[in-house]
């Protein structure tokens, strides 16, 4: 088995093998793109390296091998004193993950060759500037030397010559950095820096497959559910050096805007620096347009290497480059991360290119990513106090209160406290922060900084590159110009516009464009599901149906019985001494609850609407015994009083022992269904569902109960069917479909009963564990349990439809808005899918790309 490829070798395993990055460079290379010379360790070596400890042993033989090849190829020798082979070091997984591995440049220098360097160059400053930047990151990448003690001996020594950029160090300034760096170096590891070359590159490649499991890699690999088996690739690069003086520069470039998917070049670049410089915020770097007047050949050159690259690939491109006295090189590219409203124009416009088809367009929306449209912005009529501007970063609006490190955001964050991550910039090691914080702000750093590309992909607003923002993390504190702010005071950012604004504001949700409605039309063209909404009021309905909802498949009227002038007739109702007294109080709330039917029938005209009768236990409507009103009200809490009332008298056990309360529920659905009918003239599609039904006999019952009723009334159409959330009505499903024209799964009490977690004292607390030990994958509240509830699931199905081939199947818990649990829904045969209204669009688009899939049509990225 090989280990090693070069660039302009062919590869047999695409990027599962080379990863995203060396994918792309081979690519690159194939096309006659200027790429520099390198090589990629694979995939298979860094999955050796985690299950046994070591590094396979046919490796080293393999990589210098390639290392005599680039030799060969550049004149260049690894280590030499006088012309040396400089290589970087670069991670690249099948996914990208930006930011989340490590790399390192300039491998090769030495003490001796890095005077070579400065004699080859005619530019000391430049080798002496390379040597102390691999010092730097080799210490802190290799050795795990703290980087702010390197950073601080840098600003030290700047504050000294009195200059504020690194670029201002003369060659003997650097000299002396050096000396400074490697004497952290020994006094850290216990050892003088490595002047071996093949060690160098060795020890690095070992630490990047080691930053496959650093916590930051596995924060973000969790928080977008990539598979913690991957493994990474490592790439040994042929250094190319943007840091040689005014001709050179450094950057990171879009084919297209990222924030608004505008067709327009959307990057910055550094003069005089090192790619790294960009990417960490280091330094705040100019727009690429001004590259166009600096270094004119080039930027013409990078217009079209850019152009050619997006029709290559069909796909916006994010790209990091280097100009070398003159000359343009490509170092990488993959595909560039959107917002999503970006993501939707550059889908619908590529396609009136021609660049690809409308199936493919909606396969590549990241359906999860919807959720960013419908976050909220600031108040337009609202009267903010703007105190600072920076980089609009990352778009949409959130207020907190103001937190300085990652730990604590993660802190209050998950004790449900809204907080924004204010840093100097952040690093990939504030992963656990930014997942927790509504937003980030920071003082340095560009658009294509670590914060604003994490805080893109999380759909969280980001302003980035504030230079009127200073922080004291010893005295908690900050200050944005002249006002000065504690760490918990309140602060809103607007990272559409970068407006930075004290206190708290109004927020209101975003337009929606016409590019989201273009997309969900072409998605409604190809998926076979048909998408529903909970909703339990009017207005959710009606928001349903604004997002395209085609019906309600779960209205819980339990939700009705809690509004303040209903909810002392309901205690009424369960106090009563005997039936009589109870059907008293029920006759009251009949009307009622007729009212509200009548409003969500209106609403959904035309479409189907499930309503669910009375579910949880009674217990719920009665305050607790302390606060009792009278002994009668006491003594009722304490006979309703269960030890385990998820499990006690609730849903359909509730009405069997009580039936006058599902008779009141059925004449009220029946009458309100007959009134709008003669009121509209358009009968409703009502659909009766009885919930927590485990045996065959309760739905029997139940179902002669709500014939019998509907037949005292006038005539209304009407079916009948259950909620399945009980793992005996999966497997008996046969034996409950001959009672029922429907079931809909109730996958959250399903998740909670087939699992036996209790979701309240699961999530927070043992999940939690289980979830960062990697006992569990995923939340199975979240993401559906295939293995297990889908199990059931699949022999609920199997069995239901055996009996009746016209069985109508659903799922009405959250996982109905999840997009992987709606592509198991469209797997295994269901009709639709149900959600809450703003999930409507993402389970439109997951619908769809589950049909797609099935056709071959899925989405394509590249890079690493």
């Amino acid at each position: 088995m090989r280990l090693v490829y070069a660039f302009d070798e062919q590869a047999p395993g695409g990027r599962e093998l080379l990863g995203g990055k060396g994918v792309g460079l081979a690519e690159m290379t194939a096309l006659g793109i200027p790429v520099p010379a390198g090589f990629t360790v694979t995939t298979d070596a860094c999955r050796e390296t985690m299950r046994t400890g070591e590094v396979p042993e046919p490796l080293w033989p393999e990589v210098d091998e390639h290392v005599e090849r680039l030799q060969d190829r550049s004149g260049k020798r690894f280590g030499d004193a006088h012309e040396p082979l400089l290589v970087s070091v670069r991670s690249g997984a099948a996914i990208s993950m930006p930011g989340m591995m490590d790399t390192i440049l300039n491998l090769g220098l030495n003490d001796t060759a890095v005077e070579g360097l400065a004699e080859a160059t005619g530019n000391p400053r430049f080798a002496y500037d390379s040597y102390r930047r691999l010092i730097q990151m080799y210490g802190e990448v290799v050795d795990g030397v703290e980087g702010h003690l390197f950073e601080g001996e840098l600003q030290g020594l700047k504050e000294r010559r009195g200059i504020r950029q690194d670029v201002e160090l003369t060659a003997d300034d650097l000299r002396e950095l050096i000396g400074t760096f490697q004497s952290i170096y020994q006094r850290e590891v216990g050892e003088s820096f490595p002047q071996d070359a093949r060690e160098q590159l060795q020890r690095s490649i070992r630490a990047v497959f080691d930053s496959w499991e650093s916590p930051r890699a596995k924060v973000y690999r969790r928080t977008y559910d990539i598979p913690d088996d991957l493994g990474t690739a490592v790439n040994v690069v042929q250094m190319v050096f943007g840091n040689m003086g005014d001709t050179s520069a450094t950057g990171v470039c879009f084919t297209r805007d990222p924030s608004t998917g505008e067709r327009r070049l959307y990057g910055e670049f550094l003069l005089n620096a090192q790619g790294e410089d960009v990417v960490a915020g280091i330094r705040t770097p100019e727009p690429i347009e001004r590259l166009r007047e600096i270094l004119p050949a080039a930027y013409e050159q990078l217009i079209e290497t850019l152009d050619q690259m997006e029709k290559h690939y069909r796909e916006m491109q994010d790209i990091e480059f280097t100009v070398e006295d003159g000359t343009l090189y490509l170092l990488q590219t993959r595909t560039g991360k959107r917002t999503a409203q970006a993501a939707l124009r550059i889908a619908v416009e590529m396609t009136g290119e021609d660049l690809i088809s409308r199936e493919e367009a909606v396969a590549r929306i990241d359906a999860g990513q919807l959720d960013q449209l419908l976050h909220p912005m600031i108040d337009p009529a609202a009267e903010v106090e703007v105190v600072a501007t920076g980089l609009n970063a990352s778009p949409g609006a959130a207020s907190g209160a103001i937190v300085l490190d990652a730990d604590l955001a993660e802190e209050r964050g998950r004790a449900g406290d809204d907080v924004l991550l204010v840093r100097w910039e952040t690093t990939p090691d504030d992963i656990h922060g930014l997942v927790h914080a509504r937003g980030v702000l920071t003082a340095h750093g560009g658009m294509t900084s670590h914060a604003a590309v994490v805080a893109r992909g999380m759909g969280k607003p980001c302003v980035a590159g504030c230079e009127a923002l200073s922080i004291d993390t010893g005295a908690r504190t900050v200050r944005i110009g002249d006002l000065e702010l504690n760490e918990g005071d309140q602060l809103t950012i607007d990272g559409g516009t970068g407006r930075v604004i004290v206190g708290s504001v109004p927020l209101v949700p975003p337009a929606i464009d016409e590019n989201f409605g273009t997309i969900l039309g072409w998605a409604d063209e190809s998926r076979r599901l048909r998408v529903r909404a909970n909703a339990d009021t009017p207005e959710d309905a009606s928001k349903a149906r604004e997002f395209g909802a085609e019906g309600i498949g779960l209205c819980r009227t339990e939700h009705m019985f809690m509004a303040a002038d209903r909810l002392p007739v309901v205690q009424e109702m369960i106090l009563a001494s005997d039936e009589k007294a109870r059907r008293s109080a029920l006759d009251r709330l009949l009307p009622v609850q007729q009212g509200d039917f009548e409003a969500i029938f209106e609403a959904m005209a035309g479409f189907p609407v499930t309503i669910r009768l009375l579910d949880p236990p009674l217990h719920e409507f009665l305050p607790s015994v302390e606060e009792a009103t009278s002994d009668a009200m006491r003594r009722r809490i304490e006979q309703l009083h269960e030890a385990n009332p998820m499990l006690g008298t609730r849903g359909c056990r509730l009405g069997l022992q009580w039936p006058e309360v599902y008779e009141m529920q059925v004449r009220a659905i029946v009458r309100a269904a007959r009134a709008v009918a003669d009121r509209t003239g358009d009968a409703p599609l009502v659909e009766i569902m009885h919930p927590l039904v485990g045996f065959a006999e309760e739905l029997r019952r139940l179902r002669e109960l709500t014939d019998r009723v509907a037949a005292e009334e006038a005539e209304v159409e009407y079916s009948v069917g259950t909620m399945i959330e009980l793992p005996r009505a999966c497997v008996r499903a046969d034996e409950i479909a001959e009672h029922a024209d429907f079931c809909s799964f109730g996958t959250n009490d399903l998740t909670q009963t087939a699992l036996g977690f209790s979701r309240d004292d699961a999530e927070g607390k043992f999940l939690t564990y289980y979830l960062e030990h990697g006992i569990l994958e995923r939340n199975p509240f979240e993401v559906l349990d295939r293995e297990g509830v889908g199990d059931l699931m699949r022999i609920a199905v199997e069995r239901g439809r055996g009996v009746d081939p016209e069985l109508k199947l659903g799922i009405c818990g959250e996982h109905g808005g999840e997009p992987r649990s709606v592509a198991f829904c469209h797997e295994i045969g269901l009709d639709y899918v149900s959600c809450s209204p703003y999930r409507v669009p993402l389970a439109r688009l997951a619908a769809a790309q589950a049909a797609l899939a099935d056709e071959g049509v899925t989405s394509v990225a590249v890079g690493g």
